[in-house]
């Protein structure tokens, strides 16, 4: 998707509302808006808001769905690295890291470039990591019925690092395994691949 494609969807009004929401905010806390730095500061809130929550208007499966070939490859397919950006649900602040998604084709495999999209999706929307996680990892699962599935997401919170407990080097690791992931000795198999990742 091309930056900015996404603003085509919406209707003026639901940005000017949203725009309008920004501008009462920013007088709430003591600020003018009509200040030349903050003259444009609602739009651009509101066109980044909704860049940022743009998975909502977005369907992973169909993703997935659109992408998905007969082949008889059946050892794991590993994606590392993924990067991934969210807003806490609880106070609407950035976490950000990366994600480590593996799967075992069965019977068909997806378009490598559909799996961080999906990713995207489900990041772009108000979260908490371990629901994440979960999306991600059902998701692929019940729409690739695959041998297995497994998910490993590492970020950093800025709930946490700029207000709160203030810790700043703290990172977060999720996880979720269905399938032969479940079985110990696959489940090593895949941290191991992933190991020089984490930390």
């Amino acid at each position: 998707m091309a930056p900015y494609k996404y603003l085509e969807e919406y209707n003026i009004e639901i940005t000017s509302e949203v725009r309008g929401f920004y501008d009462r905010i920013l007088k709430e806390i003591g600020e003018d808006t009509e200040r030349e730095g903050l003259e444009k500061t609602p739009e651009r809130a509101a066109k980044a808001l909704l860049f940022l929550t743009q998975g909502y208007r977005q369907d992973a499966v169909k993703i997935l769905e659109g992408a998905m070939f007969k082949e008889s490859y059946s050892e794991m397919v590993i994606i590392k690295d993924i990067e991934l950006y969210s807003l806490c649900e609880h106070h609407m602040l950035p976490f950000f890291g990366k994600a480590h998604v593996a799967y075992i084709p069965d019977g068909h495999i997806v378009g490598l470039s559909k799996i961080p999209r999906v990713v995207d999706v489900f990041a772009r929307r108000l979260q908490v990591q371990e629901r994440l996680t979960d999306d991600i990892l059902e998701c692929l699962n019940q729409t690739l019925n695959p041998k297995g599935v497994a998910v490993v997401i590492e970020a950093a919170h800025m709930c946490m690092m700029m207000r709160g407990v203030q810790k700043q080097n703290s990172v977060t690791t999720t996880s979720g395994f269905r399938g032969q992931f479940e079985k110990i000795e696959t489940r090593n198999e895949f941290l191991k691949l992933i190991s020089s990742d984490l930390s």
